[in-house]
């Protein structure tokens, strides 16, 4: 055995386990909006108890846990912790990465162990809906900004004639809409374009309406409780879906209602994690993370839904263009990609 190998191992252990115990401290930053406080300027902890309302004791372990991990910095002179300019990007502004909704997720699946580790004895599946709310509240918030970033400006300019039928008014499937935000922007990037959103959680569906009346497109945004291979409607121009094709006990089922509900010349809007199909290539931070959710969310969810798929998060592109073969589509390449996503324009 080599002592030195040891070492270097347990260095990586010691380090990945303070990041999971830190998991918690970031989401109760996130809750008790302490990132977006801290945002407003430097703080001893008894000045940033007052700014907050909260306990000395606590803010002072929490902002000193913050400090050691990098998320917060620390003026050893003042006795004060801050944000700085990025920081506050990354961890305050709701428009940023929002990196404590990604914590948010996965407190939320971990939720899940006892269930997901009988699972791995028994094949059993765990739906999406058995996930505690933070799961679906999470993934909203943590996918949104990307959507908001690249979907108007880069994803769908990408499409051959499709945000000129988008701007000059059609109608659009967002079918695994989720909470409805990609619906929603998509209602508000094209004043003349209406959209339907479906998912089959019907809790989800709920925030969705909600969502699109605070955002005033609710004359122009629909949302129906329906799974991928029973959502309404013919003759869309556009069906997109963003980040669950994967999920799905059955995509290959899914790709054939996509099919015939699309025109002629429409086009389907695939977004999927950026994976490699070589397996070793995505054994990196990214491939690591993704693996981690899709063993606690996508397989689960896949294997508890007829069909027999179980893609999970990394299936790579050779098995996406497969799958859109079998399906009956003709046409298949990928649009755009960013260092999290695959985007594919997949056509009849």
């Amino acid at each position: 055995m080599d002592q030195n190998k040891v070492t270097e191992f347990l260095g990586r252990a010691v380090s990945d386990l303070g990041a999971t115990d830190a998991a918690g401290s970031v989401v109760i930053g996130h809750r008790l909006g302490l990132y977006r406080a801290l945002a407003k300027g430097p703080a001893t902890p008894e000045e940033f108890a007052e700014r907050t309302g909260c306990h000395p004791r606590y803010l002072t372990e929490w902002l000193r846990g913050q400090a050691a991990g990098g998320y917060v910095g620390y003026d050893a002179a003042t006795g004060r912790f801050s944000l700085s300019e990025e920081q506050a990007y990354c961890l305050a502004d709701p428009a940023g990465p929002n990196i404590p909704a990604a914590y948010l997720i996965a407190l939320g699946m971990l939720r899940a162990e006892p269930r997901i580790t009988e699972a791995f004895r028994t094949g059993a599946g765990f739906g999406w809906h058995e996930h505690v709310e933070d799961v679906f509240v999470g993934c909203d918030a943590f996918y949104r900004p990307a959507y908001v970033a690249a979907l108007v400006s880069s994803w769908l300019p990408a499409l051959d004639g499709i945000e000129e039928k988008l701007k000059a008014g059609t109608v659009v499937a967002d079918v695994g809409c989720g909470l409805g935000s990609s619906s929603i922007l998509l209602a508000q990037s094209y004043p003349r374009t209406s959209v339907v959103g479906s998912d089959y959680h019907a809790e989800s569906i709920e925030l969705a309406r909600r969502h699109a009346a605070e955002a005033g497109v609710a004359d122009r945004v629909d949302f129906e409780v329906a799974g991928a291979h029973t959502f309404t409607g013919t003759g869309y121009d556009l069906v997109t879906m963003f980040d669950c094709l994967h999920d799905m006990g059955d995509p290959l089922g899914a790709a054939r209602r996509v099919r015939e509900a699309l025109a002629p010349e429409g086009a389907w809007l695939l977004v999927e994690p950026y994976a490699a199909d070589a397996v070793e290539d995505n054994f990196t931070p990214v491939g690591r993370l993704y693996y981690s959710g899709s063993t606690f969310l996508c397989v689960p969810n896949a294997l508890s839904q007829p069909g027999g798929y179980a893609l999970g998060a990394q299936a790579g592109e050779a098995r996406i263009r497969e799958l859109s073969r079998e399906a009956g589509f003709t046409r298949f390449r990928r649009a755009a990609e960013t260092p999290f996503n695959l985007v594919y324009e997949i056509r009849p």
